[in-house]
C-alpha cells in the first residue's frame, strides 16, 4: 500500500510539474480554443502555469518522504478535488468545453479519492506499527522474576 502510495504521488507531481511548464512556455497555445483569447488570458494561463508547476514540487516533496506523509497527500489530492469541482461549476453554467477538458475532469473527480483511501491506509497502518512499537518497548522494559 505504502509503495503505491509513493508512485501514485510521485506521477501525481511529476505530470503537474510537467503540466505546469507547458503552459508557462506555451501560454494560450497549451489550451484548446483558447490561441486567440489575447494578452490579458496568456498572462493568467502562465501563471497559473506557474502556480500548478509549484502544486506538484508539493506533490514530489511529498513523495520523497519517510513514510509518505498522509495529511498532506489528503490536503493535496483536496486541492485537485476543488479543481474538479470549479471544471463541474463551469459545466453547469457554460455547458459542455472541449473534449479534453472533460477527460480532465473526470480525472480530477475520481483520482482525489484513491488517494484519499490510501492515505487513510497509511496513516492507520502507521498507527499501526506505532502501537507495535509501544507495547514491544513498554513488554521491553518490564522486569522479569529471577
Amino acid at each position: 500500500m505504502a509503495r503505491t502510495l509513493r508512485t501514485l504521488t510521485l506521477l501525481m507531481g511529476w505530470a503537474c510539474v510537467v503540466i505546469g511548464a507547458y503552459h508557462v512556455l506555451l501560454g494560450n497555445a497549451a489550451i484548446p480554443g483558447a490561441g486567440s483569447a489575447g494578452t490579458t488570458i496568456d498572462s493568467w494561463g502562465r501563471f497559473m502555469g506557474a502556480s500548478f508547476t509549484g502544486y506538484g514540487l508539493a506533490w514530489l516533496w511529498a513523495a520523497r518522504q519517510r513514510p509518505v506523509p498522509a495529511r498532506a497527500v489528503r490536503w493535496l489530492a483536496g486541492v485537485f478535488l476543488l479543481g474538479g469541482a470549479g471544471r463541474l461549476l463551469s459545466l453547469a453554467e457554460h455547458g459542455r468545453p472541449q473534449w479534453f477538458q472533460m477527460a480532465l475532469t473526470a480525472i480530477e473527480l475520481t483520482l482525489p479519492p484513491v488517494f484519499f483511501w490510501l492515505a487513510g491506509a497509511q496513516a492507520r497502518a502507521e498507527r499501526a506499527d506505532a502501537a507495535y512499537r509501544g507495547a514491544v518497548t513498554r513488554h521491553a522494559g518490564r522486569r522479569t522474576a529471577p
